[in-house]
Protein backbone atom coordinates (compact mmCIF):
# COMPACT_ATOMS: atom_id res chain seq x y z
CA UNK A 1 0.00 0.00 0.00
CA UNK A 2 1.15 3.68 -0.59
CA UNK A 3 0.75 6.85 0.82
CA UNK A 4 -1.38 9.11 -2.12
CA UNK A 5 -0.86 13.20 -1.83
CA UNK A 6 -4.28 15.03 -0.41
CA UNK A 7 -4.79 18.08 -3.08
CA UNK A 8 -6.39 20.77 -0.84
CA UNK A 9 -8.08 23.73 -1.72
CA UNK A 10 -8.19 26.01 -3.77
CA UNK A 11 -7.06 23.78 -6.09
CA UNK A 12 -8.84 23.36 -9.30
CA UNK A 13 -8.85 19.73 -9.82
CA UNK A 14 -11.13 19.82 -6.49
CA UNK A 15 -14.14 21.14 -8.79
CA UNK A 16 -14.02 18.27 -11.61
CA UNK A 17 -16.47 15.63 -12.62
CA UNK A 18 -15.16 11.90 -11.84
CA UNK A 19 -15.70 9.49 -14.34
CA UNK A 20 -17.93 6.02 -13.87
CA UNK A 21 -15.20 2.97 -13.22
CA UNK A 22 -15.45 0.21 -15.86
CA UNK A 23 -15.44 -2.38 -13.54
CA UNK A 24 -13.63 -3.15 -9.79
CA UNK A 25 -10.36 -4.86 -10.85
CA UNK A 26 -7.11 -5.21 -9.41
CA UNK A 27 -6.03 -2.11 -9.88
CA UNK A 28 -8.81 -0.36 -8.90
CA UNK A 29 -8.56 -2.44 -5.27
CA UNK A 30 -5.36 -1.53 -4.81
CA UNK A 31 -6.10 2.29 -5.66
CA UNK A 32 -9.09 1.25 -2.90
CA UNK A 33 -6.54 0.39 -0.65
CA UNK A 34 -4.28 3.31 -0.95
CA UNK A 35 -6.67 5.61 -0.22
CA UNK A 36 -8.33 3.47 2.98
CA UNK A 37 -4.04 3.71 4.43
CA UNK A 38 -4.35 7.19 3.29
CA UNK A 39 -7.65 8.37 4.92
CA UNK A 40 -6.08 6.73 8.04
CA UNK A 41 -2.97 8.30 8.41
CA UNK A 42 -3.99 11.73 8.13
CA UNK A 43 -6.42 10.62 10.03
CA UNK A 44 -10.00 11.35 8.53
CA UNK A 45 -12.95 9.21 7.92
CA UNK A 46 -13.85 9.83 4.65
CA UNK A 47 -11.43 10.61 1.26
CA UNK A 48 -13.10 10.29 -2.61
CA UNK A 49 -10.92 9.96 -5.30
CA UNK A 50 -10.74 13.29 -6.86
CA UNK A 51 -9.09 14.32 -3.64
CA UNK A 52 -5.91 12.16 -4.38
CA UNK A 53 -6.01 13.32 -8.01
CA UNK A 54 -7.53 10.36 -9.87
CA UNK A 55 -10.71 11.52 -11.22
CA UNK A 56 -12.78 8.09 -10.64
CA UNK A 57 -16.36 7.52 -9.08
CA UNK A 58 -15.01 6.24 -6.15
CA UNK A 59 -15.13 6.91 -2.19
CA UNK A 60 -13.93 5.39 0.87
CA UNK A 61 -15.11 5.81 4.27
CA UNK A 62 -14.67 4.53 7.53
CA UNK A 63 -16.74 5.43 11.10
CA UNK A 64 -14.43 3.28 13.84
CA UNK A 65 -13.74 5.00 16.67
CA UNK A 66 -9.56 4.50 17.56
CA UNK A 67 -9.11 1.64 19.38
CA UNK A 68 -12.12 -0.09 17.89
CA UNK A 69 -12.22 -2.96 15.01
CA UNK A 70 -12.23 -1.09 11.68
CA UNK A 71 -15.24 -0.71 9.52
CA UNK A 72 -14.15 0.43 5.85
CA UNK A 73 -16.77 1.13 3.20
CA UNK A 74 -15.71 1.10 -0.02
CA UNK A 75 -17.96 2.83 -2.71
CA UNK A 76 -17.42 2.49 -6.43
CA UNK A 77 -20.19 4.76 -8.86
CA UNK A 78 -22.21 5.43 -5.56
CA UNK A 79 -25.33 6.43 -7.05
CA UNK A 80 -27.97 7.97 -4.39
CA UNK A 81 -31.24 6.64 -4.76
CA UNK A 82 -33.36 8.10 -2.11
CA UNK A 83 -33.09 10.60 0.56
CA UNK A 84 -35.14 11.81 3.16
CA UNK A 85 -37.22 14.84 3.47
CA UNK A 86 -35.56 15.34 7.19
CA UNK A 87 -32.49 16.94 7.52
CA UNK A 88 -29.73 17.24 9.89
CA UNK A 89 -27.17 19.58 10.70
CA UNK A 90 -23.42 18.46 11.72
CA UNK A 91 -20.33 20.31 11.59
CA UNK A 92 -18.09 19.04 8.79
CA UNK A 93 -14.49 19.23 7.86
CA UNK A 94 -12.73 17.69 4.93
CA UNK A 95 -8.76 16.70 4.41
CA UNK A 96 -9.09 19.10 1.68
CA UNK A 97 -9.68 22.14 3.70
CA UNK A 98 -7.41 21.34 6.47
CA UNK A 99 -8.32 22.79 10.00
CA UNK A 100 -11.69 24.75 8.85
CA UNK A 101 -15.05 23.17 9.85
CA UNK A 102 -18.58 24.61 9.30
CA UNK A 103 -22.03 23.16 10.12
CA UNK A 104 -23.84 21.62 6.86
CA UNK A 105 -27.09 20.81 6.54
CA UNK A 106 -27.79 17.68 4.31
CA UNK A 107 -31.20 14.96 4.63
CA UNK A 108 -30.86 12.64 7.57
CA UNK A 109 -30.87 9.62 5.76
CA UNK A 110 -30.13 8.39 2.65
CA UNK A 111 -30.52 4.90 0.44
CA UNK A 112 -27.63 4.37 -2.36
CA UNK A 113 -26.32 1.45 -5.03
CA UNK A 114 -22.59 0.79 -5.57
CA UNK A 115 -20.30 -1.26 -6.35
CA UNK A 116 -18.26 -3.36 -4.08
CA UNK A 117 -14.57 -4.80 -3.96
CA UNK A 118 -15.91 -7.89 -5.90
CA UNK A 119 -17.59 -5.55 -8.74
CA UNK A 120 -21.36 -6.53 -7.03
CA UNK A 121 -23.56 -3.85 -7.23
CA UNK A 122 -25.03 -3.65 -3.45
CA UNK A 123 -27.39 -0.91 -1.69
CA UNK A 124 -26.92 0.45 1.38
CA UNK A 125 -29.03 2.49 3.61
CA UNK A 126 -27.29 4.71 6.24
CA UNK A 127 -28.62 7.90 8.97
CA UNK A 128 -27.10 10.18 10.98
CA UNK A 129 -23.42 10.70 10.41
CA UNK A 130 -22.40 8.35 8.36
CA UNK A 131 -25.40 9.33 5.69
CA UNK A 132 -23.43 12.84 6.38
CA UNK A 133 -19.92 11.53 5.34
CA UNK A 134 -21.11 9.43 2.64
CA UNK A 135 -23.25 12.73 1.39
CA UNK A 136 -20.06 14.70 1.61
CA UNK A 137 -17.68 12.16 -0.46
CA UNK A 138 -20.18 11.94 -2.95
CA UNK A 139 -20.17 15.99 -3.74
CA UNK A 140 -16.46 15.34 -4.31
CA UNK A 141 -17.60 13.27 -7.13
CA UNK A 142 -18.95 15.96 -8.76
CA UNK A 143 -16.60 18.62 -8.29
CA UNK A 144 -18.78 19.78 -4.95
CA UNK A 145 -16.77 21.08 -1.65
CA UNK A 146 -18.99 21.25 1.82
CA UNK A 147 -18.25 24.97 1.65
CA UNK A 148 -20.06 25.19 -1.44
CA UNK A 149 -23.20 24.38 1.23
CA UNK A 150 -22.45 27.17 3.18
CA UNK A 151 -22.82 31.54 3.15
CA UNK A 152 -20.55 32.83 0.17
CA UNK A 153 -18.79 35.18 3.27
CA UNK A 154 -18.27 32.14 5.39
CA UNK A 155 -16.84 30.22 2.06
CA UNK A 156 -14.87 32.69 1.18
CA UNK A 157 -13.18 33.44 4.21
CA UNK A 158 -12.25 29.53 4.29
CA UNK A 159 -10.75 29.75 0.66
CA UNK A 160 -8.88 32.92 1.20
CA UNK A 161 -7.21 31.25 4.15
CA UNK A 162 -6.34 28.34 2.61
CA UNK A 163 -5.24 30.36 -0.24
CA UNK A 164 -2.55 32.71 1.96
CA UNK A 165 -1.47 29.29 3.70
CA UNK A 166 -0.58 27.40 0.45
CA UNK A 167 1.43 30.75 -0.80
CA UNK A 168 2.77 30.62 2.60
CA UNK A 169 4.14 26.89 2.34
CA UNK A 170 5.49 28.19 -1.18
CA UNK A 171 7.52 30.67 -0.34
CA UNK A 172 8.87 28.14 2.90
CA UNK A 173 9.63 25.53 0.31
CA UNK A 174 11.15 27.56 -2.18
CA UNK A 175 12.92 29.78 0.67
CA UNK A 176 15.06 27.73 3.27
CA UNK A 177 15.61 31.49 5.52
CA UNK A 178 12.11 31.48 5.81
CA UNK A 179 12.42 28.12 7.83
CA UNK A 180 11.72 28.42 11.53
Amino acid sequence: MALLPIITAPDPRLKRIAKPVARVDDELRQLMDDMLETMYRAPGIGLAAPQVGVLKRLVVLDLSKEGEDRRPYVLANPELTWVSGEDAAYEEGCLSLPDHYAEVVRPSSIELSYLDRDNERRKLSAEGLLATCIQHELDHLDGVLFVDHISALKRNMILRKLLKAKKSDKVTDADPAHVL
